[in-house]
């Protein structure tokens, strides 16, 4: 029993469990401080969205490339061991059968397709399409990838991560100009982290066959595609404070932009695998503080004027 919860928490990815949710209702404040109609009952439904909806999105990763994920060396298994609390691949290692996993899949779906149903219209139509976008995306990305001379899985699926906040802003907004704006916030961001683990994960990828940046152009190259999209990201990030309007919001991007600084310092002292490794959780942290701060600077002044 206790091996198949472990297997299970591998395929879910787990002990990342409170990031989706965090994420997605960071969309959500955003919206609701442009939009307004706070409450509680939608929060709820965002952090539930949230979670299932991006479990059924890992899932579906693991279900698309189970037959490459059998090339990888058992030498190099250090960004599974991040991603996974166990460390398995549970449907290469036989752990978990493929039927079991788009089991999986279609339950966390049906589930995240019933809470966006209870959406009020038209933004359970906005929610739902984005949705259908981005499993789209992430299929194509992990194909695309697989037959390429340029980086377009790359810079056309990593799309999906960032429609992920736009998502969660869409609960209760529409398809306006915030929208755009905090796509463009977290778009360069998420190309910069996908650099990040492209180049962890380089020996892997070579043995699968994959067309990565780092596969495509090399290590050093991938270094500055990292510091490029962190910069562009600082670019729209600060055009996205100017837009939030508030002063609350000025420490935790300060932090936030302080630790990718530090990361990409990292990157290019080492510029290698391991650094990339050691930066990915600046990464990561970065962008749990985004989305704290995004949540905190609409409730604070909220909840102290109720």
């Amino acid at each position: 029993m206790f091996e198949k919860i472990k297997a299970y928490s591998d395929l879910l990815r787990l002990h990342f469990f409170f990031v989706w949710p965090v994420l997605f209702s960071a969309g959500l404040f955003f919206g609701f401080t442009f939009n307004g109609g706070f409450s509680w009952t939608l929060v709820l439904k965002a952090v539930l969205i949230g979670f299932f909806g991006f479990e059924a999105g890992l899932v579906l990763n693991d279900i698309v490339d189970a037959n490459l994920d059998k090339k990888e060396l058992p030498t190099d298994k250090r960004l599974t061991k991040y991603w996974r609390p166990f460390g398995q691949r549970p449907l290469v290692q036989g752990l978990i059968s493929p039927r079991n996993a788009a089991l999986v899949f279609f339950v966390l779906l049906a589930i995240t397709l019933t809470l966006i149903a209870t959406l009020p219209n038209p933004n359970s139509l906005y929610v739902f399409g984005l949705m259908v976008v981005a499993y789209c995306l992430e299929i194509f990305y992990q194909i695309k990838k697989r037959n390429e001379q340029l980086p377009v899985a790359q810079i056309f699926g990593r799309i999906d991560f960032a429609l992920f906040l736009v998502a969660g802003y869409l609960v209760v907004g529409n398809p306006d100009f915030y929208a755009l704006l905090i796509f463009l916030f977290f778009y360069p961001l998420a190309l910069a982290h996908l650099g990040v683990n492209d180049l962890i994960d380089i020996a892997n990828d070579k043995a699968k066959g994959m067309n990565t940046p780092p596969t495509l152009y090399g290590i050093n190259a991938t270094t500055y595609w990292v510091l490029f999209f962190s910069v562009c990201h600082f670019a729209t990030a600060l055009l996205f404070l100017y837009f939030l309007g508030n002063y609350l919001a000025i420490g935790g991007f300060a932090v936030s932009f302080g630790l990718l600084t530090v990361a990409n310092a990292v990157i290019f002292s080492g510029r290698n695998s391991r650094a990339a490794l050691k930066a990915l959780p600046l990464f990561h942290v970065s962008m749990l503080i985004y989305a704290v701060t995004i949540i905190v600077t609409y409730a604070l002044p909220f909840f102290f004027s109720v």
